[in-house]
């Protein structure tokens, strides 16, 4: 008898025409001391199904049974970790573990219970932090206090809903090898909610996809036959771990990457010329000598970071947090920043926008030096900060209207609809911006950006929030759109794919304070590029290697190379 089995499992929300089937006749079995993940898009049906495990909800039919009992309701059996921390914030964290320990061993003395909390919070690594208040601790701290406050119930099954998600590169990953040395030293068996495919291949032994609602159900199961412990750098050479990930990650896209379309290719580019590109609108378009001059605009150097420094006053001193950042780019260049978290990247990307002042050095951009906020750079933040109470086409033409100020009416329309169509919104572009998904909110931030035709983009982690699964379409969308503009463009990331997947060049920054370039990577991949292809060439996995390496040596504590003059090697590449 399997230790966890479901039969036949059905959940919908809602009654009559307002019904939403989630979950269609889901089956599956699970053996003691197993790790399963399982992965799938935002909106299948995930979390409904770890909490129909939970006992947290009912399935409309269906069985569910733990160790031959059926489940009908939550219990201590189960321990269970969202992705939200849901902390008491006037609770120490010995008081919130404490908390679930005194009411699953009610019966048993103080002493005991004591000696429950310590060992849960020493499992975790927190014993230096148990008196302090969730606002003290960091995310994944934080994150830290609930796997502790699971783990403390003793349960025979532990349920993880996409419990890293909302964290940094360098934290998920370190949590990671967290949840694997705790799940070696007694072998509970696991579910593992996660839209992380590395993920699911780092920890699982099995991994299922979750196909797209509504009436979502379980696809075939990938078994996961790499040696313990797994270690994300050495890992990358492994012909069976690339393997694996081209056959999960390819059954994935071909299950989900093609729901929603790119758009009508029907409709043509505008013409009209933008206030960054012409000080005005003859009748008939730019004057000849415009268009002639534009053609041969000089290519290098049309973005120069020159000695740029960011210090800030502290109650300590001046805290340098980004030292002398150096870098040319031609005219049309994509780059992509990557480093951990506190290196500077999204610094340097806001002194790019003109919205955080340079303390000495400077930036031109199309010979001009940068100074305050201007139209002709276009930001796109993880957040995309749309008006709520506005449809995406009003939200796109707020900053359209201002920079298209000689265009007709009929021509700034033109404009917003059809980057809207680019991004795959051209059947949503009347609905209000509260009504939309995450994702196709920053479908919309994307195509405001690309519509206000700006010399320079820059993108802040612009998909940080988002599930990898529609984080890779919105990756395909962006290179859609970037492929018919060429508009030069800066990209900060933490995810290593993502960055070789975008960039013609990847520029690695060490740890801050004091952050700095630390190498350079050429990225010689032919353009166009989709993850399918990127994942069949040959040289993909070496450029991984060497961001993984790069990350990884940061990670446990490398020093920043030595000062060099500008314009000097900095590691193996130049800089400039």
């Amino acid at each position: 008898m399997a230790f966890l089995e479901l039969s036949g499992v059905s959940k919908s929300y809602g009654l009559g025409a307002n019904r939403n089937p989630v979950l269609d006749h889901i089956d599956l079995t699970v053996e003691e001391g197993e790790f399963v993940a399982i992965v799938g898009f935002s909106g299948s049906g995930k979390t409904t199904l770890i909490s129909a495990i939970a006992g947290l909800v009912i399935p409309d039919s269906g069985t569910i049974t733990l160790a031959g009992k059926a489940i009908v309701g939550p219990g201590p059996d189960r321990g269970v970790v969202f992705q939200s921390y849901s902390l008491m914030p006037w609770l120490t964290v010995e008081g919130n573990i404490a908390l679930a320990v005194n009411e699953v061993f009610a019966r048993e003395s103080r002493r005991e219970r004591a000696q429950r909390v310590t060992r849960a919070i020493t499992m975790v690594g927190l014993s230096h932090a148990r008196d302090r208040r969730p606002a003290e601790l960091s995310g994944g701290m934080r994150q830290r206090v609930a796997v502790a406050r699971a783990l403390a119930t003793s349960p025979k099954m532990l349920l993880l809903d996409e419990p890293l998600s909302a964290l940094d590169a360098l934290t998920r990953a370190k949590l990671q090898h967290e949840i694997e040395r705790l799940w070696e030293e007694d072998r509970k068996t696991v579910i593992l909610i996660t839209n992380d495919v590395d993920e699911a291949i780092l920890l699982a032994d099995r991994i299922i996809p979750l196909t797209p609602g509504p009436n979502a159900t379980l696809g075939p199961a990938f078994p996961v036959a790499l040696p313990r412990p797994r270690d994300r750098t050495t890992i990358n050479t492994d012909p069976a771990f690339k393997r694996l990930r081209a056959e999960v990650t390819q059954y994935l896209m071909a299950m989900g990457l093609e729901r929603q379309s790119a758009g009508d290719d029907t409709r043509p580019a505008p013409t009209v010329v933008p206030i960054t590109q012409a000080a005005g609108r003859a009748p008939n378009g730019p004057p000849a000598a415009y268009r002639e001059a534009a053609k041969s605009i000089l290519r290098t150097k049309y973005v120069e970071f020159s000695q740029v420094h960011k210090v800030y006053p502290t109650a300590k001193g001046p805290l340098t947090v980004v030292d002398s950042f150096d870098l040319k780019m031609d005219k049309g260049e994509f780059i992509t920043l990557i480093g951990h978290s506190g290196c500077g990247k999204s610094t340097v990307l806001s002194m790019a926008a003109g919205l955080n002042d340079i303390s000495y050095g400077g930036i031109i951009l199309d010979s001009k030096e940068v100074v305050g906020a201007g139209p002709d750079r276009a930001v796109v933040f993880q957040s995309p900060s749309l008006m709520p109470w506005l449809t995406a086409r009003e939200n796109v033409a707020l900053g359209v209207d201002r920079v298209y100020p000689h265009a007709s009416t009929a021509e700034r329309r033109d404009v917003v609809e059809y980057y809207l169509e680019r991004v795959g919104l051209g059947d949503a572009m009347h609905r209000y911006a509260a009504d939309l998904s995450n994702g196709m909110r920053q479908r919309v931030g994307i195509a405001r950006a690309f519509a206000l035709s700006p010399k320079l983009l820059l993108l802040d982690e612009p998909f940080g929030m988002l599930d990898s699964l529609t984080r890779w379409e919105l990756q395909e969308v962006l290179m859609e759109v970037w492929a018919r503009t060429r508009v030069t463009a800066i990209c900060v990331t933490h995810d290593v794919d993502e960055a070789i997947l975008l960039a013609d060049r990847v520029v690695m920054m060490t740890n801050g304070p004091n952050a700095r370039i630390g190498n350079i990577m050429q990225v010689d991949i032919p353009r166009p590029r989709t993850r399918k292809a990127l994942l069949e060439h040959p040289d993909y996995y070496t450029y991984r290697a060497e961001l993984l390496a790069f990350l990884d040596a940061y990670e446990h504590g490398a020093q920043a190379p030595a000062k060099a003059a500008p314009g000097t090697p900095a590691l193996s590449t130049q800089v400039a």
